[in-house]
């Protein structure tokens, strides 16, 4: 069996993978009862794809029962400069790492596929593949897997490469010996909750995503609260700000893959050219991009939350011109970053 894992692991690699574990096809039960209590608090929000098959989700087992492991993949998309630099210029919009290329799941995907079939034909046994959008707990198997543990900021942290990493996994029928575990190596570090710019870190290992600027940039549908939109800053798709100021991030580097590295005019965009996008613009500016699933009127939304928090009197003119918008999201943020510029330039 170990030259089973050998043969496995170094597949891996030479497909692009970075890392990876093996484990049982199970879950300790605190992952269930945690998953249960916090959707139980109404913490998913708009993320209703999180109640459904609480089951599966809880239990690899019950997604497939005849699974008896678990290969799990990291994908290291590491960023080429530090991530918050863009926060000091109020005039460009801070776009998530992982957001400012090409869609991680086509990518990894290929690669899963590709080491299934491997497997089938070269080990047996039957196998299925999961990236992000199944019912899989993904962090916790990562875990037990050994590839890294989950922090304080709630997620996975890795020892050689930070929290800059994208997980799939195979699901075989193949008896294979688990790795042993990572440990918990936050210590008594919180730098991640105090981070964090809408206290979404409720407290260690505990996050309310409805604070969360990643849910409240990429998830939630409707209008923010005027109370977050400013606290977001310049943040237009996802946060970052947990993650880079890690300490386990001095260990990362750089992306390998290119199409994970980032478009040099997705690193820091102006606020001004983004706000000019119709519908059709959009799309093929994010043609391929995890961006384009939030829409143009959420993305725009985004854009002049920014706007709005930029103390910048130049792009109160945007923001007018967009309260005539077609979308009344975007018209009734058009309206409320006009008077935040007002207030902020009197």
């Amino acid at each position: 069996m170990t030259g089973l894992k050998k043969n496995i692991r170094g597949k891996a690699f030479e497909l692009g993978f970075d890392d990876v574990g093996f484990t049982r096809a199970a879950l300790d039960g605190t992952v269930a009862q945690n998953l249960s209590g916090f959707l139980a608090g109404g913490l998913q929000g708009d993320m209703d794809w999180l109640a459904r098959h609480q089951d599966r989700r809880a239990d690899p087992q019950a997604l497939w029962p005849e699974a008896r492991s678990v290969v799990v993949l990291a994908v290291n998309y590491g960023p080429d400069s530090d991530p918050l630099a863009v926060h000091g210029q109020a005039e460009r919009g801070a776009v998530s790492v992982y957001a400012r290329n090409r869609d991680y799941h086509d990518l990894v995907k290929k690669r899963l596929k590709h080491l299934a079939r491997w497997m089938v034909e070269s080990c047996g046994g039957d196998v299925k593949v999961f990236v992000d959008t199944a019912p899989v707990m993904e962090k916790p198997l990562a875990q037990q897997a050994g590839i890294g543990w989950q922090g304080k900021h709630t997620n996975l942290v890795s020892r050689r490469f930070g929290s800059w990493l994208f997980l799939g996994e195979v699901f075989t029928t193949l008896e294979i010996t688990p790795d042993q575990p990572e440990a918990d190596h936050c210590g008594s570090c919180d730098r991640c909750m105090r981070a964090c710019p809408t206290d979404a870190l409720t407290e260690a290992y505990r996050i309310d995503p409805r604070r969360c600027i990643s849910y409240l940039t990429i998830e939630h549908k409707y209008d923010i609260e005027p109370s977050l939109m400013e606290k977001i800053g310049n943040h237009i798709y996802g946060c970052d700000d947990c993650l880079a100021v890690c300490p386990w991030t001095k260990y990362s580097t750089p992306a390998r893959e290119e199409k994970l590295r980032a478009r040099p005019d997705l690193e820091a965009p102006l606020l001004a050219g983004l706000a000019e996008l119709d519908d059709s613009a959009f799309r093929g500016f994010f043609s391929g991009s995890p961006v384009k699933r939030t829409g143009r009127d959420r993305f725009l939304r985004n854009v002049l939350i920014a706007i709005g928090n930029s103390a910048d009197p130049s792009l109160d003119g945007i923001a007018r011109k967009l309260e005539k918008d077609p979308s009344s999201l975007v018209r009734r943020t058009a309206a409320w970053a006009h008077r935040r510029l007002s207030e902020k330039n009197r």
